[in-house]
């Protein structure tokens, strides 16, 4: 979702890196980099912030994935998935996407599958379409009719998929709505599951959960942690005050499936998915951030993505994120690194 504050071409690749190395900020490294006991920081990056790469503006960035090769996979919701290479994380190609009629989508969520096809939810309709590398539609996922953008379903624009993520070795896919449906309670957004048989290469309508937000944040991204449960981001803005993002770890184990009912108003026996606090964003060291518009922390901003790319050699997992710059001077493109401890399972 675009949040909006209220307040010369490049197109080769060489070209790109230097005036990208150019635009890199000198990273702070202080000695406490937590954000909380569970969180640390190790960088940011804002390199790539009002830059181009072959004629496309390169931000707007919604969802992040590992690609089969090690780059990074990243989407605007502009409709246009570009390949990040490398530590600095330099453009090195981009496909231009489109529905079946050729319309641009407000691509939201990504997933690389292990046969290089692109699952990318938009939340225009809302859809999951599956994608070629090279941007053909190989197919789309159906969705239930009452989280469709109203008057076809009960979903409210600009605030359905948001989120998608692969797991359980490839089986379970999840999507998170950003924002709650009409007749449900404010701040109880729903997880909608397919799932695959191994038998199989597409997916069917599986369970679906409610969960509940903070208090005016919305759903921004889910990643799958490679154990069962989920990372979720939890995003808002203030105008005059600047973004929340807070990180989450969610477990769906426990919940009911909630898809049989009409309205999620957080009635008794309805257990909605577990939810633990990992980090408030704004606890982080700023790492000598700039800002471009009041934050509660100079390195906040309209942080929408992000991915698990790998462990450090005592378990945590490092993460990548990425915000969403909306094209908006008051904004910027950054990207961060951060480890996290995860709690037993």
């Amino acid at each position: 979702m675009r949040l909006r504050p209220l307040l010369a071409s490049v197109t080769a690749a060489v070209a790109v890196a230097g005036c990208l190395a150019a635009a890199a900020p000198a990273v702070g490294r202080p000695a406490d980099r937590h954000c909380s006991p569970r969180v640390g920081i190790d960088s940011y990056s804002d390199a790539l912030d009002k830059t181009r790469f072959q004629d496309a503006f390169v931000g707007n960035f919604s969802a992040l994935a590992v690609d089969r090769d090690g780059q990074i996979a990243a989407l605007s919701d502009r409709s246009e998935l570009f390949r990040l290479r490398g530590a600095g994380l330099w453009p090195s190609g981009v496909v231009r996407l489109a529905d079946e009629g050729g319309a641009p989508l407000d691509s939201e969520g990504l997933v690389v599958e292990r046969d290089g096809s692109r699952l990318v939810a938009s939340e225009a309709e809302p859809s999951v379409r599956r994608y070629s590398p090279d941007g053909k539609i190989l197919g789309r996922l159906p969705v239930p009719d009452a989280l469709r953008v109203a008057p076809a379903g009960r979903g409210t624009r600009n605030a359905t998929f948001e989120g998608l993520t692969l797991h359980s070795g490839g089986r379970r896919l999840v999507a998170a709505m950003e924002g709650a449906i009409s007749g449900d309670a404010a701040g109880i957004v729903r997880l909608q599951s397919w799932h695959r048989d191994t038998s199989r290469h597409d997916f069917r309508l599986a369970a679906q959960y409610g969960y509940r937000t903070d208090t005016a944040l919305g759903v921004s991204e889910i990643t799958a942690t490679g154990d069962g449960r989920l990372l979720v981001l939890e995003r808002g803005f203030t105008a005059g005050v600047g973004n929340t993002v807070r990180l989450y770890l969610a477990d769906t184990a426990r919940a009911r499936d909630v898809s049989d009912i009409e309205n999620l108003t957080g009635q008794p026996g309805v257990r909605l998915v577990a939810k633990t606090l990992l980090a408030d964003l704004a606890d982080c060291p700023s790492l000598g951030a700039p800002a471009k518009q009041p934050q509660p922390n100079p390195l906040l901003d309209n942080i929408e993505a992000l991915a698990v790319t790998g462990h450090t050699r005592d378990g945590r997992l490092r993460l990548l994120l990425a915000s969403d710059d909306n094209e908006n001077a008051a904004q910027i493109t950054r990207f961060y690194r951060l480890t996290v401890r995860l709690p037993r399972h």
